[in-house]
């Protein structure tokens, strides 16, 4: 059997969530958010007003009033006020012009990033969270990989842990009559139009505006999603694929790095549910309890990815 087969094979075994506590698994990096400021080590705060490419209505800052800690919780605010920033992310900055190019969006908001600091190849990275609602609320807790290792976006992949829009907006279709769904998707492919993505989308528990463990289990060939250690959703290599890679387990055989962000309209939630930002109820607010990322001994050994 080759070792890609083999990885294949034990894939539903890994995408059972063995507990944490279980032998071989050990914790290998945390926030707590139990200090005064974000850590600078652990996070990179954007500045940018580029809308992440789904034209959101945001700035994002690295002020205190976007994202500080509290009572050991990271709050990520958005507001309605009216700011003028970057109109491109430090990694888009590729020319003078971009580099001097300036945007002005309604609101301001929060995106925190370990890129550069921390990522990780296969585990658990789990995300204890208090989520906004309101139509235009997008809040994310997602991966991207560390280097474009099979080229641009989304060639090398993207993990989205969770993203709900909406929170609590009537929703007829819905668990409770009001929008309550988080949503689990991978991205892969090419570069767009070839880009392609899968996901699925479960009821939040109750309560819906209550704190929540989001997780994935991230093995070789299988990423599983739960809700406070329920699963949900498990996708398995051969259901995803990357340009010009006969790898059956690339993109996602590489390390991730982490973000954490509240965006404020944009392409999903202006779509959904009518359409559109209402702009009352700001300030809204995510609250991040801790941020752990878990590894098994299994996990650190396996082949590392090649192109």
């Amino acid at each position: 059997m080759s070792l890609a087969l083999a990885l294949l094979a034990s894939a539903a075994a890994a995408a059972s969530s063995p507990p944490p506590s279980a032998p071989g698994w050990h914790l290998v990096w945390s926030d707590e958010f139990d200090g005064t400021a974000i850590d600078p080590a652990r996070w990179t705060l954007a500045d940018d007003c580029w809308g992440g490419g789904n034209q959101e209505r945001q700035c994002y800052t690295s002020r205190r009033a976007n994202a500080h800690l509290a009572d050991g919780k990271l709050v990520i605010t958005a507001r309605k006020e009216p700011w003028r920033g970057p109109a491109y992310p430090v990694d888009l900055r590729d020319s003078p012009e971009k580099r001097a190019a300036r945007a002005d969006k309604p609101f301001t908001s929060a995106r925190l990033s370990t890129k550069g600091k921390a990522a990780w190849r296969y585990g658990r990275v789990e995300v204890r969270a208090k989520l906004p609602g309101g139509q235009g609320s997008w809040p994310a807790i997602w991966m991207l990989p560390a280097q474009d290792r099979y080229g641009h976006w989304a060639a090398s992949g993207e993990i989205d842990i969770l993203e709900t829009v909406n929170l609590g907006v009537p929703c007829p279709t819905c668990t409770a009559g009001r929008e309550d769904h988080a949503l689990g998707t991978i991205h892969f492919g090419g570069t767009p139009p070839a880009n392609r993505h899968l996901g699925a989308e479960t009821p939040i528990p109750a309560p819906v505006d209550g704190y929540h463990t989001y997780a994935v289990d991230w093995a070789p060939g299988s990423i599983t999603w739960s809700i406070d250690g329920v699963p949900y959703e498990t996708r398995r290599a051969g259901e995803w694929s990357t340009t010009g890679s006969a790898d059956p387990l690339a993109p996602f055989d590489q390390p991730f790095h982490l973000v954490l962000n509240l965006a404020i309209g944009g392409g999903l939630p202006e779509s959904r549910n009518g359409g559109g930002v209402d702009n009352t109820g700001f300030p809204r607010s995510m609250m991040v309890d801790w941020v752990r990322v878990w590894q098994s001994d299994a996990a650190v050994a396996a082949p590392a990815a090649t192109k």
